[in-house]
């Protein structure tokens, strides 16, 4: 899977430069991890964001979200967004909170 380098600009500048934030190679695309624990990631496929289980519900109802689907299998509490929901700033950043909020 190829990266997606303007999603992780754009990731780059959701999340700024708070303590804890560090990047690497995951999921065949870009991941963040805050203080050691994963919170988001970019792939050419979409943004991924972990915002736990059962607090997954109000993204899923958003178009274009839909649970993140690993090795054939459900990934609970992370989503994928694609193009037009990562698209939108607004959704993008409440995603990126809502992952915040649950790796905090």
């Amino acid at each position: 899977m190829a990266r997606d380098e303007g999603l992780e600009e754009i990731l780059r500048g959701d999340l700024g430069d708070m303590s804890g934030l560090t990047e690497k190679a995951m999921f065949g695309g870009w991941a963040w991890l805050l203080d050691g624990n994963l919170l988001c990631a970019a792939r050419d496929d979409g943004m991924l964001a972990r915002i736990g289980k059962d607090r997954d519900g109000w993204a899923l109802d958003m178009p274009c979200v839909v649970p993140m689907i690993s090795r054939g299998r459900r990934m609970q509490g992370w989503v994928r967004a694609g193009p037009s929901a990562f698209g939108d700033d607004a959704l993008r950043r409440k995603l990126v909170d809502a992952a915040l909020a649950f790796v905090r």
